[in-house]
Protein backbone atom coordinates (compact mmCIF):
# COMPACT_ATOMS: atom_id res chain seq x y z
CA UNK A 1 0.00 0.00 0.00
CA UNK A 2 1.11 3.70 -1.05
CA UNK A 3 0.79 6.69 1.14
CA UNK A 4 -0.11 5.19 4.25
CA UNK A 5 0.52 8.70 5.88
CA UNK A 6 -0.75 11.00 3.17
CA UNK A 7 -5.10 10.02 3.65
CA UNK A 8 -7.84 11.42 5.59
CA UNK A 9 -8.27 8.40 7.79
CA UNK A 10 -7.20 8.42 11.27
CA UNK A 11 -6.35 5.14 12.93
CA UNK A 12 -7.65 4.78 16.72
CA UNK A 13 -5.52 2.64 18.90
CA UNK A 14 -6.72 2.21 22.36
CA UNK A 15 -4.52 1.40 24.87
CA UNK A 16 -6.34 1.91 28.25
CA UNK A 17 -6.53 -1.65 29.21
CA UNK A 18 -2.70 -1.73 28.52
CA UNK A 19 -1.25 1.39 28.79
CA UNK A 20 -4.22 2.98 30.76
CA UNK A 21 -3.99 -0.26 33.82
CA UNK A 22 -0.62 0.42 34.46
CA UNK A 23 -1.83 3.51 36.02
CA UNK A 24 -1.29 2.56 40.04
CA UNK A 25 -4.43 1.47 41.21
CA UNK A 26 -6.48 1.23 38.09
CA UNK A 27 -6.07 -2.50 37.79
CA UNK A 28 -9.15 -4.38 36.32
CA UNK A 29 -10.63 -7.51 36.76
CA UNK A 30 -11.06 -9.90 34.04
CA UNK A 31 -14.60 -9.51 33.26
CA UNK A 32 -14.43 -6.08 33.32
CA UNK A 33 -11.18 -6.12 30.99
CA UNK A 34 -13.70 -7.99 28.46
CA UNK A 35 -16.25 -5.51 28.79
CA UNK A 36 -14.35 -2.43 28.43
CA UNK A 37 -12.79 -4.52 25.04
CA UNK A 38 -16.73 -5.59 24.30
CA UNK A 39 -17.36 -1.55 24.31
CA UNK A 40 -14.50 -0.26 22.74
CA UNK A 41 -15.35 -2.82 19.78
CA UNK A 42 -18.64 -2.07 19.55
CA UNK A 43 -17.73 2.09 19.54
CA UNK A 44 -15.46 1.54 16.48
CA UNK A 45 -12.12 1.67 17.82
CA UNK A 46 -9.83 0.20 15.11
CA UNK A 47 -7.29 -1.56 17.13
CA UNK A 48 -7.44 -2.96 21.02
CA UNK A 49 -4.15 -3.08 22.70
CA UNK A 50 -5.60 -5.29 25.47
CA UNK A 51 -3.08 -6.17 27.30
CA UNK A 52 0.93 -7.40 27.94
CA UNK A 53 0.61 -10.92 27.66
CA UNK A 54 3.83 -12.30 29.03
CA UNK A 55 3.06 -10.18 32.26
CA UNK A 56 1.28 -12.29 34.41
CA UNK A 57 -1.13 -15.50 33.54
CA UNK A 58 -3.98 -13.07 34.15
CA UNK A 59 -2.66 -10.50 31.49
CA UNK A 60 -2.34 -13.48 29.16
CA UNK A 61 -6.04 -14.86 29.66
CA UNK A 62 -7.87 -11.56 29.56
CA UNK A 63 -6.10 -10.78 26.28
CA UNK A 64 -6.68 -14.28 24.75
CA UNK A 65 -10.34 -13.69 25.49
CA UNK A 66 -10.45 -10.42 24.25
CA UNK A 67 -8.99 -11.76 21.27
CA UNK A 68 -11.58 -14.60 20.88
CA UNK A 69 -14.78 -12.55 21.04
CA UNK A 70 -13.39 -9.70 19.60
CA UNK A 71 -16.08 -8.37 16.14
CA UNK A 72 -14.22 -5.76 14.52
CA UNK A 73 -11.51 -4.76 16.15
CA UNK A 74 -7.39 -5.35 15.70
CA UNK A 75 -6.47 -7.20 18.85
CA UNK A 76 -3.39 -6.25 19.52
CA UNK A 77 -0.70 -7.28 22.52
CA UNK A 78 2.59 -5.95 24.04
CA UNK A 79 5.81 -7.45 23.38
CA UNK A 80 9.97 -6.11 24.76
CA UNK A 81 12.28 -7.09 22.23
CA UNK A 82 13.01 -10.46 22.70
CA UNK A 83 11.50 -13.96 21.62
CA UNK A 84 10.06 -15.41 24.55
CA UNK A 85 7.89 -11.78 24.79
CA UNK A 86 6.84 -12.07 20.94
CA UNK A 87 6.03 -15.77 21.18
CA UNK A 88 3.75 -15.17 24.34
CA UNK A 89 2.03 -12.60 22.85
CA UNK A 90 0.99 -14.04 19.43
CA UNK A 91 -0.03 -17.19 21.52
CA UNK A 92 -2.80 -14.59 23.42
CA UNK A 93 -3.90 -13.07 20.06
CA UNK A 94 -3.89 -15.15 17.00
CA UNK A 95 -7.39 -16.26 17.34
CA UNK A 96 -8.59 -13.00 16.63
CA UNK A 97 -10.08 -12.55 13.42
CA UNK A 98 -6.90 -9.24 13.08
CA UNK A 99 -4.54 -10.02 15.09
CA UNK A 100 -0.94 -7.67 15.86
CA UNK A 101 2.41 -7.44 17.39
CA UNK A 102 3.59 -4.43 19.05
CA UNK A 103 6.77 -4.99 19.91
CA UNK A 104 9.70 -1.94 21.58
CA UNK A 105 12.87 -0.80 22.68
CA UNK A 106 14.31 1.80 24.30
CA UNK A 107 16.37 4.03 21.92
CA UNK A 108 17.20 7.12 23.64
CA UNK A 109 20.80 7.53 25.38
CA UNK A 110 19.03 6.95 28.65
CA UNK A 111 17.26 3.63 27.50
CA UNK A 112 19.79 2.02 26.07
CA UNK A 113 21.86 2.51 28.65
CA UNK A 114 19.33 0.36 30.87
CA UNK A 115 20.37 -3.22 28.71
CA UNK A 116 23.74 -1.75 28.14
CA UNK A 117 23.76 -2.27 24.05
CA UNK A 118 25.31 0.10 22.10
CA UNK A 119 24.11 1.66 19.15
CA UNK A 120 25.06 -1.52 16.92
CA UNK A 121 23.99 -4.10 19.53
CA UNK A 122 20.74 -2.91 19.83
CA UNK A 123 20.08 -2.12 15.75
CA UNK A 124 20.56 -5.57 14.88
CA UNK A 125 18.04 -6.60 18.01
CA UNK A 126 15.70 -4.65 16.29
CA UNK A 127 16.34 -6.07 13.23
CA UNK A 128 16.21 -9.83 14.70
CA UNK A 129 13.11 -9.29 16.79
CA UNK A 130 10.81 -7.55 14.44
CA UNK A 131 11.53 -9.88 11.52
CA UNK A 132 10.78 -12.78 14.19
CA UNK A 133 7.55 -11.06 15.07
CA UNK A 134 6.71 -10.79 11.41
CA UNK A 135 7.31 -14.51 10.66
CA UNK A 136 4.91 -15.12 13.54
CA UNK A 137 2.22 -12.31 12.34
CA UNK A 138 1.48 -10.06 9.23
CA UNK A 139 0.37 -7.06 11.48
CA UNK A 140 3.94 -6.18 13.22
CA UNK A 141 4.09 -2.66 14.63
CA UNK A 142 7.50 -1.37 16.39
CA UNK A 143 7.85 1.46 18.68
CA UNK A 144 11.19 3.28 19.84
CA UNK A 145 10.66 4.09 23.30
CA UNK A 146 11.58 7.66 24.32
CA UNK A 147 11.59 8.38 20.49
CA UNK A 148 11.30 12.09 21.01
CA UNK A 149 14.49 12.08 23.16
CA UNK A 150 16.30 9.78 20.55
CA UNK A 151 19.35 11.29 18.47
CA UNK A 152 17.17 12.12 14.92
CA UNK A 153 19.74 10.55 12.67
CA UNK A 154 19.94 7.02 15.04
CA UNK A 155 16.36 7.71 15.16
CA UNK A 156 16.06 7.13 11.37
CA UNK A 157 18.39 4.48 11.09
CA UNK A 158 16.43 1.99 13.19
CA UNK A 159 12.96 2.96 11.98
CA UNK A 160 14.43 1.94 8.44
CA UNK A 161 15.52 -1.33 10.33
CA UNK A 162 12.42 -2.14 11.47
CA UNK A 163 10.75 -1.40 7.90
CA UNK A 164 12.85 -3.65 6.01
CA UNK A 165 12.31 -5.95 8.82
CA UNK A 166 8.43 -5.94 8.08
CA UNK A 167 6.49 -3.92 10.69
CA UNK A 168 3.68 -2.12 8.49
CA UNK A 169 2.98 0.49 11.76
CA UNK A 170 5.82 2.77 13.15
CA UNK A 171 4.68 4.28 16.53
CA UNK A 172 6.61 6.88 17.36
CA UNK A 173 6.19 7.02 21.63
CA UNK A 174 7.27 10.32 23.65
CA UNK A 175 7.00 8.08 26.60
CA UNK A 176 8.18 11.08 29.08
CA UNK A 177 5.36 13.92 27.90
CA UNK A 178 8.97 15.55 26.83
CA UNK A 179 8.07 17.08 23.72
CA UNK A 180 5.87 20.10 21.85
CA UNK A 181 3.14 20.52 18.95
CA UNK A 182 5.71 21.89 16.57
CA UNK A 183 8.28 18.86 17.49
CA UNK A 184 5.94 16.32 17.29
CA UNK A 185 4.70 17.85 13.79
CA UNK A 186 8.55 18.19 12.40
CA UNK A 187 9.63 14.71 14.03
CA UNK A 188 6.74 12.79 12.22
CA UNK A 189 7.50 14.93 9.24
CA UNK A 190 11.04 14.13 9.03
CA UNK A 191 10.67 10.23 9.20
CA UNK A 192 8.16 10.56 6.28
CA UNK A 193 10.28 12.33 4.01
CA UNK A 194 13.57 10.90 5.05
CA UNK A 195 12.85 7.31 5.77
CA UNK A 196 13.17 4.92 2.92
CA UNK A 197 10.27 2.66 2.55
CA UNK A 198 8.26 5.13 4.70
CA UNK A 199 5.33 5.58 2.25
CA UNK A 200 4.81 1.84 2.90
CA UNK A 201 4.02 2.04 6.41
CA UNK A 202 1.49 3.85 8.91
CA UNK A 203 3.32 6.37 11.37
CA UNK A 204 1.76 6.50 14.53
CA UNK A 205 1.92 8.56 17.97
CA UNK A 206 1.80 7.45 21.08
CA UNK A 207 1.86 11.03 23.86
CA UNK A 208 2.08 11.27 27.77
CA UNK A 209 0.21 14.24 29.59
CA UNK A 210 3.04 15.14 31.65
CA UNK A 211 3.07 18.93 30.80
CA UNK A 212 0.00 18.69 29.67
CA UNK A 213 0.18 18.67 25.51
CA UNK A 214 -0.26 15.11 25.13
CA UNK A 215 -3.65 15.67 22.61
CA UNK A 216 -2.22 18.79 21.45
CA UNK A 217 1.00 16.85 20.19
CA UNK A 218 -0.92 13.44 18.88
CA UNK A 219 -2.83 16.18 16.92
CA UNK A 220 0.29 17.91 15.61
CA UNK A 221 1.23 14.67 14.64
CA UNK A 222 -1.40 14.02 12.62
CA UNK A 223 -0.83 17.00 10.87
CA UNK A 224 2.96 16.19 10.15
CA UNK A 225 1.77 12.69 8.12
CA UNK A 226 0.95 10.32 11.19
CA UNK A 227 -2.16 8.26 10.62
CA UNK A 228 -3.07 6.55 13.82
CA UNK A 229 -3.35 7.60 17.06
CA UNK A 230 -2.42 5.51 20.25
CA UNK A 231 -5.23 7.12 23.42
CA UNK A 232 -6.66 5.71 25.98
CA UNK A 233 -10.36 6.37 27.48
CA UNK A 234 -10.36 9.88 30.02
CA UNK A 235 -6.46 9.67 29.29
CA UNK A 236 -6.36 7.22 31.90
CA UNK A 237 -2.23 5.95 32.42
CA UNK A 238 0.76 6.74 33.99
CA UNK A 239 2.31 9.47 36.05
CA UNK A 240 0.02 12.03 33.85
CA UNK A 241 -2.02 10.36 31.79
CA UNK A 242 -2.25 9.29 27.93
CA UNK A 243 -3.93 11.20 25.06
CA UNK A 244 -7.36 11.59 25.85
CA UNK A 245 -9.58 9.13 22.82
CA UNK A 246 -12.35 11.32 23.55
CA UNK A 247 -10.45 14.62 23.16
CA UNK A 248 -8.64 13.27 19.69
CA UNK A 249 -11.75 12.10 18.08
CA UNK A 250 -14.05 15.41 19.35
CA UNK A 251 -11.74 17.75 18.12
CA UNK A 252 -11.13 16.00 14.84
CA UNK A 253 -15.38 16.13 14.53
CA UNK A 254 -15.48 19.91 15.55
CA UNK A 255 -12.44 21.19 13.88
CA UNK A 256 -12.63 19.36 10.51
CA UNK A 257 -12.67 22.60 8.93
CA UNK A 258 -9.03 22.80 10.25
CA UNK A 259 -7.89 19.18 10.57
CA UNK A 260 -9.79 16.98 7.54
CA UNK A 261 -9.35 14.09 9.24
CA UNK A 262 -11.79 11.35 10.22
CA UNK A 263 -12.30 8.42 12.57
CA UNK A 264 -14.68 5.70 12.36
CA UNK A 265 -15.43 5.88 16.33
CA UNK A 266 -19.25 6.47 17.20
CA UNK A 267 -18.64 9.24 19.48
CA UNK A 268 -22.73 9.01 20.80
CA UNK A 269 -20.83 6.11 22.80
CA UNK A 270 -18.03 8.44 24.28
CA UNK A 271 -20.15 8.92 27.39
CA UNK A 272 -20.91 5.54 28.71
CA UNK A 273 -17.60 3.97 27.85
CA UNK A 274 -15.66 7.52 29.78
CA UNK A 275 -18.67 6.58 32.71
CA UNK A 276 -17.50 2.91 32.74
CA UNK A 277 -13.70 3.10 32.72
CA UNK A 278 -13.80 5.46 35.17
CA UNK A 279 -15.88 3.42 37.67
CA UNK A 280 -13.55 0.08 36.83
CA UNK A 281 -10.31 2.01 37.42
CA UNK A 282 -11.43 3.94 40.73
CA UNK A 283 -10.36 7.03 38.69
CA UNK A 284 -13.09 9.34 38.55
CA UNK A 285 -13.16 12.05 35.66
CA UNK A 286 -12.21 15.49 37.03
CA UNK A 287 -15.99 17.70 36.82
CA UNK A 288 -13.64 20.20 34.13
CA UNK A 289 -12.28 17.36 32.30
CA UNK A 290 -12.67 17.93 28.67
CA UNK A 291 -15.44 16.37 26.69
CA UNK A 292 -16.64 13.52 29.31
CA UNK A 293 -16.31 15.84 32.92
CA UNK A 294 -19.60 17.00 34.55
CA UNK A 295 -19.21 20.07 33.95
CA UNK A 296 -18.18 20.14 30.27
CA UNK A 297 -21.99 21.04 29.05
CA UNK A 298 -22.61 23.19 31.98
CA UNK A 299 -22.98 27.00 32.60
CA UNK A 300 -23.37 28.85 35.43
CA UNK A 301 -22.16 32.56 34.23
CA UNK A 302 -25.60 34.78 33.06
CA UNK A 303 -23.84 35.86 30.34
CA UNK A 304 -23.35 32.10 29.18
CA UNK A 305 -27.04 31.01 30.47
CA UNK A 306 -28.78 34.26 28.90
CA UNK A 307 -26.83 33.25 25.33
CA UNK A 308 -27.38 29.61 25.97
CA UNK A 309 -31.28 29.94 26.28
CA UNK A 310 -31.07 31.88 22.84
CA UNK A 311 -29.19 30.20 21.11
CA UNK A 312 -26.81 27.29 22.41
CA UNK A 313 -24.15 27.57 19.62
CA UNK A 314 -23.60 31.14 22.07
CA UNK A 315 -21.34 28.82 24.11
CA UNK A 316 -21.21 25.32 23.21
CA UNK A 317 -19.51 24.16 19.83
CA UNK A 318 -20.80 20.15 20.44
CA UNK A 319 -24.30 18.92 21.34
CA UNK A 320 -24.55 16.48 24.26
CA UNK A 321 -26.09 14.20 22.40
CA UNK A 322 -23.03 14.11 20.13
CA UNK A 323 -21.02 12.58 22.80
CA UNK A 324 -24.09 10.32 23.84
CA UNK A 325 -25.26 12.22 26.88
CA UNK A 326 -28.83 12.65 27.19
CA UNK A 327 -30.29 15.52 27.19
CA UNK A 328 -32.62 15.11 30.24
CA UNK A 329 -31.30 13.98 33.32
CA UNK A 330 -33.75 14.15 35.78
CA UNK A 331 -36.71 11.49 35.50
CA UNK A 332 -37.36 9.12 38.09
CA UNK A 333 -38.51 9.41 41.72
CA UNK A 334 -40.45 6.72 44.23
CA UNK A 335 -43.39 6.43 41.89
CA UNK A 336 -41.09 5.70 38.60
CA UNK A 337 -41.79 1.61 37.40
CA UNK A 338 -39.73 -0.83 36.08
CA UNK A 339 -40.52 -0.44 32.47
CA UNK A 340 -38.87 3.25 32.51
CA UNK A 341 -36.33 2.24 35.19
CA UNK A 342 -35.46 -0.37 32.46
CA UNK A 343 -35.65 2.36 29.44
CA UNK A 344 -33.36 4.76 31.66
CA UNK A 345 -31.23 2.22 32.05
CA UNK A 346 -30.85 1.24 28.56
CA UNK A 347 -29.84 4.95 27.87
CA UNK A 348 -26.98 4.73 30.13
CA UNK A 349 -25.69 1.69 28.02
CA UNK A 350 -27.33 -1.16 30.71
CA UNK A 351 -28.76 -3.90 28.89
CA UNK A 352 -30.76 -6.16 31.54
CA UNK A 353 -32.03 -9.32 31.82
CA UNK A 354 -35.36 -9.41 34.01
CA UNK A 355 -34.28 -10.99 36.93
CA UNK A 356 -31.54 -8.53 37.17
CA UNK A 357 -34.08 -5.67 36.56
CA UNK A 358 -36.23 -7.60 39.21
CA UNK A 359 -33.04 -6.80 41.71
CA UNK A 360 -31.97 -3.59 40.61
CA UNK A 361 -35.40 -1.89 40.32
CA UNK A 362 -35.56 -3.21 44.35
CA UNK A 363 -32.36 -1.49 45.14
CA UNK A 364 -33.37 1.40 43.12
CA UNK A 365 -37.39 1.28 45.15
CA UNK A 366 -34.64 1.39 48.71
CA UNK A 367 -32.52 4.50 47.20
CA UNK A 368 -35.80 6.45 46.46
CA UNK A 369 -37.46 6.19 49.51
CA UNK A 370 -34.08 7.96 50.63
CA UNK A 371 -33.73 10.09 47.72
CA UNK A 372 -36.21 12.62 46.14
CA UNK A 373 -35.06 12.78 43.05
CA UNK A 374 -33.23 9.97 41.01
CA UNK A 375 -30.53 11.13 38.58
CA UNK A 376 -28.32 9.43 35.97
CA UNK A 377 -25.15 9.20 37.53
CA UNK A 378 -27.76 7.96 41.09
CA UNK A 379 -28.63 5.49 38.47
CA UNK A 380 -24.12 4.39 37.23
CA UNK A 381 -23.58 4.19 41.53
CA UNK A 382 -26.29 1.98 41.68
CA UNK A 383 -25.88 -0.26 39.38
CA UNK A 384 -21.84 -0.10 39.81
CA UNK A 385 -22.88 -1.06 44.01
CA UNK A 386 -24.37 -4.44 43.04
CA UNK A 387 -21.48 -5.38 40.53
CA UNK A 388 -19.07 -7.02 42.93
CA UNK A 389 -21.89 -8.40 45.45
CA UNK A 390 -22.74 -11.17 44.03
CA UNK A 391 -18.45 -13.05 44.71
CA UNK A 392 -18.12 -10.74 47.89
CA UNK A 393 -15.95 -12.89 50.26
CA UNK A 394 -17.35 -10.42 52.95
CA UNK A 395 -20.47 -8.31 52.68
CA UNK A 396 -22.13 -6.02 54.97
CA UNK A 397 -24.65 -6.54 57.05
CA UNK A 398 -25.44 -3.66 59.23
CA UNK A 399 -23.55 -0.40 60.54
CA UNK A 400 -24.70 1.58 63.71
CA UNK A 401 -22.20 4.69 64.19
CA UNK A 402 -21.91 6.79 67.57
CA UNK A 403 -20.49 10.65 67.32
CA UNK A 404 -20.07 12.64 69.99
CA UNK A 405 -18.28 16.14 70.03
CA UNK A 406 -15.91 14.77 72.68
CA UNK A 407 -14.27 11.52 72.92
CA UNK A 408 -13.62 8.75 70.57
CA UNK A 409 -16.23 8.05 67.95
CA UNK A 410 -17.36 4.04 67.77
CA UNK A 411 -18.84 1.76 65.35
CA UNK A 412 -21.15 -1.55 66.12
CA UNK A 413 -20.67 -3.81 63.21
CA UNK A 414 -21.75 -7.42 61.83
CA UNK A 415 -20.33 -8.88 58.49
CA UNK A 416 -21.24 -11.67 56.80
CA UNK A 417 -17.69 -13.20 55.91
CA UNK A 418 -18.16 -16.69 54.03
CA UNK A 419 -21.41 -17.20 55.07
CA UNK A 420 -20.97 -16.66 58.99
CA UNK A 421 -21.93 -13.13 60.79
CA UNK A 422 -19.52 -11.48 63.09
CA UNK A 423 -19.98 -8.76 65.19
CA UNK A 424 -18.03 -5.90 66.54
CA UNK A 425 -17.88 -2.44 68.19
CA UNK A 426 -14.49 -0.27 67.55
CA UNK A 427 -13.78 3.00 68.20
CA UNK A 428 -11.64 5.17 66.07
CA UNK A 429 -10.45 9.02 65.58
CA UNK A 430 -13.56 10.08 63.21
CA UNK A 431 -16.77 8.05 62.69
CA UNK A 432 -14.86 6.68 59.09
CA UNK A 433 -11.69 5.30 60.97
CA UNK A 434 -14.15 3.56 63.61
CA UNK A 435 -15.40 2.14 60.94
CA UNK A 436 -11.80 0.73 59.35
CA UNK A 437 -11.13 -0.52 62.70
CA UNK A 438 -14.24 -2.47 63.32
CA UNK A 439 -13.79 -4.34 59.53
CA UNK A 440 -9.97 -4.65 60.82
CA UNK A 441 -10.95 -5.95 64.49
CA UNK A 442 -13.36 -8.81 62.40
CA UNK A 443 -11.00 -9.46 59.21
CA UNK A 444 -7.62 -8.97 59.92
CA UNK A 445 -5.20 -8.12 56.84
CA UNK A 446 -1.96 -5.93 56.55
CA UNK A 447 -3.27 -4.44 53.41
CA UNK A 448 -2.62 -0.46 53.61
CA UNK A 449 -4.95 2.38 52.56
CA UNK A 450 -3.13 4.43 49.93
CA UNK A 451 -6.11 6.54 48.71
CA UNK A 452 -9.79 7.90 50.25
CA UNK A 453 -11.84 10.07 48.29
CA UNK A 454 -14.97 11.09 49.14
CA UNK A 455 -17.07 13.47 46.14
CA UNK A 456 -20.62 13.61 45.62
CA UNK A 457 -22.82 11.90 43.18
CA UNK A 458 -25.31 14.96 42.61
CA UNK A 459 -26.26 17.59 44.41
CA UNK A 460 -28.16 18.26 47.51
CA UNK A 461 -28.21 17.30 50.92
CA UNK A 462 -29.38 13.81 50.23
CA UNK A 463 -27.01 13.43 47.54
CA UNK A 464 -25.13 9.79 47.49
CA UNK A 465 -21.65 10.23 48.35
CA UNK A 466 -19.40 8.08 46.13
CA UNK A 467 -16.52 6.77 48.16
CA UNK A 468 -12.97 5.47 46.34
CA UNK A 469 -10.76 3.62 48.46
CA UNK A 470 -7.04 2.00 47.24
CA UNK A 471 -5.13 -0.68 49.25
CA UNK A 472 -1.91 -2.01 48.77
CA UNK A 473 -1.19 -5.84 50.49
CA UNK A 474 2.05 -7.26 49.52
CA UNK A 475 2.86 -5.51 46.06
CA UNK A 476 -0.91 -5.68 45.12
CA UNK A 477 -3.06 -2.88 44.76
CA UNK A 478 -6.44 -3.05 44.74
CA UNK A 479 -9.21 -0.03 44.27
CA UNK A 480 -12.87 -0.47 46.05
CA UNK A 481 -15.89 2.05 45.26
CA UNK A 482 -19.28 2.17 46.25
CA UNK A 483 -21.92 4.80 46.87
CA UNK A 484 -24.53 5.18 49.12
CA UNK A 485 -26.40 8.41 50.56
CA UNK A 486 -24.86 7.90 54.04
CA UNK A 487 -20.89 8.57 53.87
CA UNK A 488 -19.89 6.33 56.32
CA UNK A 489 -21.80 3.08 54.93
CA UNK A 490 -20.14 4.12 51.79
CA UNK A 491 -16.95 4.35 53.18
CA UNK A 492 -17.38 1.00 54.67
CA UNK A 493 -18.69 -0.82 51.28
CA UNK A 494 -15.64 0.41 49.46
CA UNK A 495 -13.83 -0.55 51.87
CA UNK A 496 -15.10 -3.90 51.45
CA UNK A 497 -15.12 -3.82 48.14
CA UNK A 498 -11.13 -3.39 47.93
CA UNK A 499 -10.75 -6.16 50.32
CA UNK A 500 -12.57 -8.50 48.59
CA UNK A 501 -10.88 -7.53 45.14
CA UNK A 502 -7.63 -8.48 47.65
CA UNK A 503 -9.09 -11.84 48.52
CA UNK A 504 -9.63 -12.70 44.87
CA UNK A 505 -6.04 -11.56 43.48
CA UNK A 506 -4.78 -13.50 46.56
CA UNK A 507 -6.64 -16.42 45.35
CA UNK A 508 -5.20 -16.67 42.24
CA UNK A 509 -1.94 -15.60 43.16
CA UNK A 510 -0.43 -18.71 42.25
CA UNK A 511 -1.52 -17.95 38.43
CA UNK A 512 -1.17 -14.67 37.92
CA UNK A 513 2.16 -13.48 39.89
CA UNK A 514 3.37 -10.63 37.98
CA UNK A 515 7.14 -11.82 36.10
CA UNK A 516 8.16 -8.76 35.24
CA UNK A 517 7.79 -4.63 36.70
CA UNK A 518 5.22 -2.89 34.73
CA UNK A 519 7.70 0.14 34.74
CA UNK A 520 9.67 -1.19 31.94
CA UNK A 521 6.87 -1.46 29.60
CA UNK A 522 6.02 2.39 29.73
CA UNK A 523 5.95 2.95 25.21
Amino acid sequence: MKNNNRNNRVVIFDTTLRDGEQSPGATMTHEEKLEIAELLDEMGVDIIEAGFPIASEGDFKAVSEIARRSKNSTICGLARANYKDIDRCWEAVKNADKSRIHTFIGTSPLHRAIPNLDKDQMAELIHDTVTHARNLCDNVQWSPMDATRTEHEYLMRVVEIAIKAGASTINIPDTVGYTAPVESADLIRMLIENVPGADEVVFATHCHNDLGMATANALAAVEGGARQIECTINGLGERAGNTALEEVVMALKVRVDIMPYHTKVDATKLMNLSRRVAIVSGFPVQFNKAIVGKNAFAHESGIHQDGMLKNSETFEIMRPEDIGLSETNLVLGKHSGRAALRAKLEDLGYQLADNQLKDVFVRFKELADRKKEIYDEDLIALMRAGEDAENDHIILKSLVVKCGTHGPQSAEMMLIIDGNEMSTNATGDGPVDATFNAVKSLYPHSAKLQLYQVHAVTEGTDAQATVTVRMEDKGNISTGQSADTDTVVASAKAYLNALNRLHIRRSRLGQDKKEINYKDTAV
